[in-house]
């Protein structure tokens, strides 16, 4: 098999879950950068790979596809190893919603507004406490029903590791970083779940260089 590539940079959340998909399985693939701080992701290059200008996107034995819920997808079901889809349809269904809640509410409030003021203002040209203010009642939602989804389970979905996790994890490394960290606190399950995730060798291996 032809090694995947992954084009992105190390710092994105999304890209790095696609390489903690890769290490849980495990399987070999290779990561070419492309800058987002450098506007990388808007030059023809990558607008050829994705017209939206995000990453990761991502080639194959010749396909292109880009959007990290259907490239983890097809890491799962193409790379052999452990699957990363829980076999319990409800299990596979709260998996489903908490992917789901990343990406239309997680991302936009804790990385978009949150994160990126705090810790890469630079980007936004300065932080701004109302943007964080604003996007701190949907973080704290969302942690709230992740933690309520989560429930009893050792993991977000069921018992068994998957592609929720690799969805969360990323997100929460740079919330940890920034003072409102604190907005983990009260959800105990999410809390223990956040310590023992830190710990697998694919969060460690895909640990960005914050420099």
């Amino acid at each position: 098999m032809a090694t995947p590539i992954i084009y992105g940079t190390e710092m994105s959340t999304y890209v790095r879950t696609a390489r903690m998909a890769f290490e849980e399985k495990p399987a070999q693939y290779e990561l070419v950068d492309v800058s987002v701080v450098r506007g990388e992701v808007k030059q023809p290059a990558h607008l050829a790979r994705n017209p939206f200008g995000t990453v990761p996107a991502f080639e194959h034995d010749g396909m292109k596809i880009y959007e990290t819920s259907p490239i983890i997808r097809y890491i799962d079901q193409v790379c052999p190893g452990t699957s990363l889809t829980p076999a319990d349809p409800r299990d596979r269904a709260r998996m489903n919603q908490i992917i789901s809640i990343i990406d239309y509410h997680g991302y936009p409030s804790i990385i978009g507004q949150i994160v990126i003021h705090r810790l890469l203002p630079q980007l936004v040209g300065g932080t701004d406490e109302k943007v964080i203010a604003a996007g701190t009642p949907k973080a704290q939602l969302v942690l709230k029903e992740i933690d309520r989804i989560k429930g009893g389970s050792k993991f977000l979905a069921g018992d068994q590791l998957s592609l929720a996790d690799l969805y969360v994890a990323p997100v929460l490394f740079y919330l940890s970083l920034a003072p409102e960290a604190s907005l983990m606190a009260p959800n105990k399950g999410l809390s223990a779940w956040w310590e023992m995730i830190q710990q697998r060798s694919s969060y460690k291996k895909t640990q960005p260089n914050l420099g």
